[in-house]
Order: structure tokens, then sequence, then C-alpha cells
């Protein structure tokens, strides 16, 4: 099942990470948060008319929210909650800007972005004429390229490189939904991800019935095997020109 936080229109995709920005034929190293100029640059390359931005999972962090049975019937009042559960859920002190989508009944997927970031984004694209008419996780953007086939439980890692071999990142799996998101930011290596990530995430998986059947990587280019079968999946894949 795809998660649609905001359905896209045909659109151009600006694809951002912590380390590089690809925009089209655009490619440029980043190193941290990127500047005006740099996003300018960037969306330049794109023909004018609507953006689809994929942002990384760092600066657009996600948590699952379980037993909500009650929720506030009015939209500003619901938006409220779900601001106000997520920046304590995450134990944030920045204000974020956050959409909440039902999974399964009483479980809700929210992500958010600090509002100054996308306020920035938003203006930036009016300014050149690329407006911003969808803002997604990366994670997120994989599981949905990944979601029409998707028929045995699994995990997908969707990470960043920090440092030469080390990882930082995302975990999520999925047995008949969406059933468990893990996000670290302190980075690791591919045999640290293994016995101190995946291992316990596998365990509690299979306490649940949800054996993971399948193992997903994007963002580091060998990983090292187990017992799970492992793919691995490359830039053509993510950009939407290999799946």
């Amino acid at each position: 099942m795809k998660l649609s936080l905001l359905a896209p229109p045909e659109a151009s995709l600006l694809w951002l990470e912590a380390h590089r920005v690809l925009a089209g034929t655009y490619r440029q190293p980043l190193q941290g948060e990127p500047g005006e100029a740099q996003l300018s640059q960037a969306l330049a390359a794109l023909p004018q008319g609507p953006t689809r931005w994929v942002v990384d999972d760092l600066w657009t962090p996600s948590v699952l929210l379980r037993d909500l049975t009650e929720l506030p019937r009015a939209a500003e009042a619901q938006e409220a909650f779900f601001r106000w559960r997520f920046t304590q859920a995450l134990a944030l002190e920045q204000p974020h800007f956050v959409q909440a989508l039902e999974v399964e009944p009483g479980a809700w997927l929210a992500s958010g972005i600090r509002e100054d970031f996308r306020d920035t984004l938003l203006q930036l694209g009016t300014k050149l004429e690329r407006n911003l008419h969808a803002l997604t996780p990366r994670w997120l953007h994989l599981y949905n390229l990944l979601a029409p086939s998707l028929a045995l439980p699994g995990m997908l890692l969707s990470l960043s490189p920090v440092e030469p071999g080390l990882y930082a990142g995302t975990l999520v799996a999925w047995g008949r939904t969406l059933c468990l998101l893990r996000q670290w930011s302190e980075p690791l290596s591919p045999e640290a991800w293994q016995e101190e990530r995946l291992a316990p995430s596998a365990a509690f998986l299979q306490r649940e019935s949800r054996t993971p059947q399948q193992l997903l990587v994007y963002g580091a280019r060998t990983w090292p095997a187990g017992e799970i079968p492992l793919r691995l999946l490359d830039d053509r894949f993510a950009l939407g020109e290999g799946h």
C-alpha cells in the first residue's frame, strides 16, 4: 500500500540529501543543509512548473503514533494535536510543520520538517517559478516505489553516508502494513547496523509474527550478507528510472 502524505502531480524531481543534491543532470555535493545559492542552482536546472522534493530522512523526521482512538474532529485542532504528539515523541525543540496519515485503525504516520526550512523551500520555489507541490522523506519515497512488489514482510534501510563507511538513517518494516519505523542520527558501520539495529528489530518483528523475509538497502554500495535475503537499491531505482 502506498502512503501518500501529499499526492504529487506530474512534477520535476529534486533529490536533496545531507551529502548531495540532484536535479535533472545537475549534481552537487553538500556538507549539511544547503544554502539558497545551491538550491537556486539546482532548481534552475529543472523545467519551470511544479517540483517534487525528496528530502533527507534526518531533515524530515517521521514517527508511527499508535493507539490513537479519539482525535479532535475540527481540522485545526487535529493538526495541532498531531504537531504536539510528533514534537513530544521526538523531543524536538524547534517548531515543525507536520503531516499525518492513518496507516491502519488507531495507527498514524506523522512526518515533519522544520518550519523555517520549509518556508525557505516554498519561497524559493515560488521565486523561481518551480513551486513545491510535494515534499517526501527519502525513506517514504523508496517505500512507495517498492510498494507494488511488497508481497512478503520485510525491512528497508534508507541510509545517509556520514563518514567513509559509516551511515545514519532509517529502518522501516512492514507486514500487512507499515509496522515499524526507527531513525538514528548516530552513524554506524554496516556490521554495527546489523548487530545493534537490524537484529533487535528482526527479533521484535518475529515476536509480532511479522518475521522479515527480505532486506532492501539504499545508500550503501555494499552490505554484509545475513540470514535475510538482501537487495541493494541504487540511484536508478531511487530516481524512478529502474523499478
